[in-house]
């Protein structure tokens, strides 16, 4: 008799977890509320890296005077004499998504997967309910995903002040917004619709933008952003929003007020956890809701395991999406490796986008781990220059003694494809010596890395 696998979430965690799982000849059923693909697919990641491939090119294009090519115009809405219809991006947007989650529910239909809509419950660690529905199962995974943050007082209303969620139903582009908080997702759409068209004021508790980020990659974009015309209030924590008029304002705590058309909320996330029988089934939370997994995806409760946002482990599609591929090898017995986090890459799609793998510089800087440095800036780089792009760095990190790659940083247009080459280096356990005598092509940005390569390969040799 096959194994019985439930997976509550069609998110990447459980749509990939599906996919192991039936390929692993397991009897698999997925429960989704909104559509195949979750959140991820139909209101965040998705869409949100569609709006910003419009915006990145719209950035290209009004800077492209330094190139030989100029444009003319104005008014409402222009960009170098380029107008953004929003109504048609948006339109655009919601129906590659709803595209994607088809392709996705196709995907997993041909494995054998059966997809059942609504809401789902842990009545027993071993039963899901939907409905009336009882789904029997050996093994259940929880992939629930999770929710933006609402400040207390500053609820969005869909209209004025937003989560990005509902960024995609905006009929006119905001004549100024006010993004509020500076992380990943804030620095994202700040810098898309200001390449869009909009006046930005971005609102940060921290000393600089991506404060978890790379110090120096933040510099960079926190330069570009200036330089583009965007305003950034370092230092500045906000204490709540409400509409005023056809507007809202933004009191700060120290008793500022910021006024704009529109406020965009990034103050984090919540999980999805409440009212899913959790803890009465045995799964242990943590203190602000996640639950609480192991390396290979456990939970404390028996025959329950959990991957994605609901963990808090690494917020990011590519690692929901290998906790439950780990979840079902190890379920149904198949040789496993644990999660490691050092070896996941992760991106900010921003212009340009900043992307990084292993060590950071702040655990080099504080001892934590020895490591030698070489940074490359990008206005060195050949076909950097030929493209008009001189923001940004390469930056590689390497054993003192072994010359092994810890990791790097690079930030550049499309850094998000340029990171495998480092990705793999640090997965295999590749020397400096090893990848500089990689071939690159001539001339490319990625050729920066073997050059940052040659350069540690050269330290070591004294």
């Amino acid at each position: 008799m096959s194994t019985r696998i439930a997976i509550i979430g069609g998110g990447p965690g459980g749509y990939e977890a599906a996919l192991v799982a039936a390929q692993l000849g397991a009897d698999v059923t997925v429960v989704e509320r909104d559509g195949p693909g979750g959140a991820c697919v139909l209101t965040d990641c998705v869409p949100s890296k569609t709006l910003i491939a419009t915006s990145t090119r719209m950035a290209t294009l009004s800077e492209s005077a330094s190139l030989g090519v100029r444009f003319s115009g104005g008014g409402d809405g222009i960009v170098g004499g380029l107008e953004v219809d929003l109504p048609l991006v948006n339109k655009r947007v919601r129906e590659l998504a709803w595209a994607q989650s088809a392709d996705i529910e196709d995907r997993v239909s041909a494995e054998g997967v059966r997809i059942v809509h609504g809401d789902a419950r842990l009545v027993d660690p071993q039963i899901v309910a939907v409905g009336d529905e009882r789904i029997q199962a050996d093994v259940v995974l929880i992939a629930t995903g999770a929710t933006p943050r609402v400040l207390p007082g500053s609820e969005p209303d869909g209209e004025r002040i937003l989560n990005w969620r509902q960024l995609y139903e905006l009929p006119e582009l905001p004549e100024h917004l006010i993004v509020v908080g500076s992380g990943v997702t804030g620095a994202e759409f700040a810098g898309a619709y200001l390449a869009l068209g909009s006046r930005v004021t971005l609102v940060s508790s921290r000393d600089h933008v991506l404060p978890n980020e790379d110090e120096d990659a933040a510099r960079v974009l926190e330069d570009v952003f200036q330089r583009r015309g965007m305003e950034l209030l370092a230092r500045s924590r906000a204490a709540g929003v409400r509409r005023v008029g056809d507007g809202v304002e933004v009191t700060l705590t120290d008793g500022r007020t910021v006024r704009g058309s529109h406020c965009l909320m990034t103050v984090g996330m919540v999980p999805n956890t409440k009212g899913l029988g959790l803890e009465e089934a045995g799964v242990r939370l943590d203190e602000r809701g996640f639950v609480q997994v192991d390396k290979v995806s456990r939970t404390s409760a028996a025959h329950v395991y959990a991957a994605g946002d609901c963990t808090g482990v690494l917020m990011l599609a590519s690692v929901a999406a290998m906790q439950g591929r780990i979840a079902m090898w190890h379920a149904l017995g198949e040789a496993v490796q644990p999660l490691k986090l050092g070896w996941v890459a992760a991106n900010i799609f921003t212009d340009p986008e900043v992307a990084a793998v292993g060590v950071t510089q702040a655990q080099i800087d504080s001892g934590e781990v020895p490591a030698r440095i070489v940074k490359l800036p990008l206005s060195t780089n050949p076909r950097a220059k030929m493209q008009g792009f001189l923001d940004g760095f390469v930056k590689l990190f390497c054993r003192p003694a072994t010359s092994i790659v810890l990791g790097g940083v690079i930030v550049a247009p499309r850094a998000s494809e340029l990171i495998l080459g480092l990705s793999m280096a640090v997965q295999q356990h590749l020397t400096v010596d090893q990848v500089a005598h990689t071939f690159a092509v001539y001339p490319s940005v990625s050729g920066s890395i073997t050059e940052a390569s040659r350069r540690l390969m050269q330290e070591s040799a004294y």
